[in-house]
């Protein structure tokens, strides 16, 4: 059994777990719940949610890894083999999520590769993906550039995290910029930071589930990257590191996008369209746009990057523990069948695109098993155990040997035993209704 290695510094270990919490989701989907639900009220809802959920589950998860030196399964199994399942949950979750992320970052690729040979976007993005080819091989394309990360194991992850990470908020800097020095963009900013009346009751479940979801909770990955940390390491420190670096960035991001859109009259609540099929039209309209727009997918590819691998890591580094394999031969294999279970999700924008499952194409059917099933309910058993059943004083001993004080301790039980548990609830029971009206409709 090859050994797993640890992270050489606590700045890898930040930047890799600050790159697995940055993804898509940071550059779109914050920014734009943010404009929609009330702007600042729900920035600030969002960080009360990052404090009384967020971080009490990324402390937890990371002292749960670093405590057992091993992936997801394995650790639980470690602590109570009947909590074994709450490992086996996330790295499904983790599994089934890169299969279709990945699928996301070959349109990345491709948008790169075209701006490149052409200047150009290609033409028409619904054409694309609706291709029987093309969307698959830039998704194996994407699944390579993931694997050969992973295969070179911490050092691999964290010389990555080390580059991508850094540049990924230089060009987030440049597209800002560019973005806030548009006519009209004014509008924009205040589409993101203005108090409006945009704020009411399904703002707040909203902004607990994007904290769930941004900062990767309950899918193993902070399990797994805490299990190649150092025991001198300050876990709730680097928990707030990470949880801030992420909040920056998805409102950087807002900065980026926003200004945009409105200086050019565009409808913000696109969602994937407005990426890959309207912004490219912006930057068209811009005097060497094309510059701008080959920075702009470079971010997201970075973006999309840091966190596919940190998906794959958590997989290979489960299959390592149980199988005593090689590391080259669990990338492979995990790599390998990431792609295929992907390759539906690929197609079904063309050719299967009538294919449905309980009411979901192929590609929304993978979300709704993660997001609203899988992480959550994983979430809800982690409060549980930990909480109730193995003890959190057994954590509070891990965080704070070697003489670290964890100054908020009592404030972190209270979060892990009753308001977490209850939040993840609610997250679930979101989860469950808008599963409950896509079937009936």
């Amino acid at each position: 059994m090859e050994k797993k290695g640890q992270w050489a510094s606590s700045l890898g270990f930040i930047l890799a777990t600050a790159g697995a919490a940055v993804g898509l989701g940071n550059l779109w989907k914050f920014p734009y719940l943010m404009g929609k639900n009330g702007g600042f009220q729900f920035l600030i809802t969002y960080l009360v949610f990052i404090a009384v959920l967020g971080l009490p589950v990324m402390i937890t998860e990371m002292s749960i890894g670093r405590m057992t030196g091993k992936g997801p399964v394995q650790a639980y199994e470690n602590l109570n083999p009947k909590s074994k399942i709450i490992g086996i949950m996330g790295i499904l979750c983790a599994f089934i999520i890169l299969s279709y992320y990945s699928v996301i970052g070959g349109w990345i690729l491709k948008y790169i590769a075209s701006y490149v040979t052409s200047m150009n976007a290609p033409a028409d993005f619904a054409a694309y993906i609706a291709e029987p080819a093309s969307p698959v091989i830039w998704h194996l394309v994407f699944m390579a550039c993931t694997g050969f990360v992973c295969y070179r194991g911490t050092k691999g992850i964290e010389k990555a995290s080390r580059f991508m990470m850094p540049a990924l908020l230089i060009l987030l800097v440049i597209i800002v910029i560019r973005s806030l020095t548009l006519p009209g963009a004014k509008q924009g900013v205040d589409f993101v930071f203005k108090l409006n009346g945009g704020f009411d009751l399904k703002s707040v479940p909203a902004a607990l589930g994007q904290v769930f979801y941004s900062l990767s909770l309950c899918m193993g990955i902070t399990i797994t990257y805490g299990s190649y940390l150092n025991r001198k390491e300050n876990i709730p420190k680097n928990a707030l590191i990470v949880a801030g670096l992420d909040t920056f960035v998805a409102i950087l991001a807002g900065l980026a996008i926003f200004p945009a859109v409105f200086a050019f009259g565009l409808e913000p609540a696109q969602g994937p369209s407005l990426t890959f099929g309207t912004l490219p039209k912006v930057f068209e309209s811009m005097s060497g746009g094309w510059i701008f727009a080959l920075l702009f997918f470079g971010l997201m590819f970075f973006a999309a990057l840091t966190s596919a691998i940190a998906l794959l890591e958590c997989v290979v580094s489960s299959v390592l523990d149980h199988f005593k394999c090689k590391r080259r031969t669990a990338v492979f294999f995990v790599a390998l069948g990431v792609f295929l279970l992907g390759i539906p999700s690929a197609l079904s924008f063309g050719v299967l695109g009538d294919v449905t499952i309980l009411n979901y194409s192929v590609f929304d059917f993978m979300g709704m098993l993660t997001d609203n099933i899988l992480m959550p309910i994983g979430g809800i058993l982690m409060c549980i155990f930990v909480g109730w059943i193995w003890g959190p004083k057994r954590i509070l001993q891990h965080v704070e040997s070697d003489g670290i004080s964890f100054k908020l301790k009592k404030a972190w039980l209270i979060c892990i035993r009753f308001i977490t548990p209850i939040l993840v609830v609610i997250v679930t029971v979101m989860g469950f209704m808008d599963v409950y009206r896509t079937i009936m409709k």
